[in-house]
């Protein structure tokens, strides 16, 4: 079985990494995964030793991609454009939507028109995510399927395989919170810089590191605000971090006795949330959905409310101050993380869902043939 991913961005976050697992596990069960994007946003290096990826905005292009690779299913994500290649390729095979994007105003243009392609279903990665789909279309069926993370590559590891000698690097005495992702408004950067002016008045024994941002529309607005506010002495910034480091950044916070944190205002699931969940690394968060799809309050992170600055950093002292509750909390989330997000497990779930839906076309044209 050979299947087309298409989506336009080929970014460092958790859509393609939810990919670039799945397309690992896929490989091991009989099925190829190609990758199909219009525009690189430094994402390159996570997909390109895993799966072939196309990088084009060529229509023409585009269209002799699909038309020439013969694939059994095309799936795509946030991309309204691409039921108009298809079309105009030809393409016979099913149609599944990947609907991710988390805000109903930027997801709506992806899903208002199939160009009179026919998908057989909508998968998205969460129940949160599925409340906001089902406000645009009641017509496909729906179906979540949690992304998964590869527990042998992101784990705990042992003292003696941490990389220590790469950026970043651990300052003595200092408790590490991780901030990860992009720079821009719905990872809520402002309110990271709110906490970070809090916990300097309050004490000098954390660092917060930034990973990520590269390419974020909002960098250069970050970059003032972090040297106005006087917070580079607390806050360090790792713009570029290879994909494949991050398990030893992880467990450089886990062995600060540190957390991973997230300011977000809306997610479709979080990756992140579970690469620090697998590697033993606590998560602070806000008690929202999807997050507390994952995020179990008191057990693998702590949660706190809304947006609230205060109460943020109540939460990360509750972690960073009490030992043995960090020890605790470290070993219910890897045990977590291997229970529900293991990529055995969610993407089994997906092959199954492909394998039905090829059998469905293919029962359906067969009916089609002998009439």
């Amino acid at each position: 079985m050979k299947v087309l991913v298409i989506w336009r961005l080929l970014t460092v976050g958790g859509v393609n990494a939810g990919w670039r697992n799945r397309s690992i596990y896929f490989k091991q069960h009989g099925i190829d995964t190609e990758f199909l994007y219009t525009t690189d946003h430094g994402g390159l290096h996570i997909m390109q030793d895993i799966a072939p990826v196309y990088l084009t905005k060529d229509e023409s292009e585009i269209i002799k991609i699909i038309k020439h690779n013969a694939y059994d299913a095309i799936i795509v994500v946030d991309t309204g454009a691409a039921y108009k290649w298809i079309r105009k390729a030809k393409y016979q095979g099913p149609v599944i939507i990947e609907a991710r994007t988390p805000e109903l105003i930027k997801l709506m243009p992806h899903l208002n028109s199939f160009k009179r392609i026919e998908p057989e279903l909508i998968i998205v990665p969460s129940n949160y995510q599925k409340r906001i789909v089902s406000i645009l279309t009641n017509e496909i069926p729906i179906h979540v399927v949690y992304n998964g993370v590869d527990t042998s590559f992101f784990r705990e590891l042992p003292l003696e395989e941490i990389d220590f000698t790469s950026v970043p690097m651990l300052s003595n005495g200092k408790k590490i919170i991780g901030w990860i992702g992009r720079l821009d408004k719905r990872k809520n950067w402002p309110m990271l810089i709110e906490v970070a002016k809090r916990i300097k008045t309050e004490r000098n024994d954390i660092e917060i590191w930034i990973i990520g941002g590269a390419q974020s529309v909002q960098r250069d607005e970050f970059r003032e605000a972090w040297h106005k506010e006087e917070l580079t002495d607390i806050i360090k910034w790792f713009p570029i971090i290879p994909y494949q480091q991050m398990p030893h950044v992880y467990a450089k916070i886990r062995q600060s006795g540190g957390c991973t944190l997230a300011t977000t205002k809306s997610e479709s699931f979080g990756n992140t949330f579970i690469e620090s969940m697998i590697c033993g690394v606590p998560v602070v968060a806000s008690n929202m959905m999807p997050i507390t799809e994952l995020v179990v309050d008191g057990v693998t992170g702590q949660l706190f409310r809304g947006q609230n600055v205060e109460d943020a950093v109540t939460q990360i002292y509750e972690v960073l101050d009490h030992p043995e509750k960090h020890r605790q909390i470290s070993l219910h989330a890897i045990d977590h993380v291997k229970r529900h997000f293991a990529i055995q497990k969610v993407a089994e779930e997906y092959i199954q869902l492909l394998k039905k839906v090829a059998l469905n076309v293919q029962t359906a044209e067969d009916e089609g043939d002998s009439r």
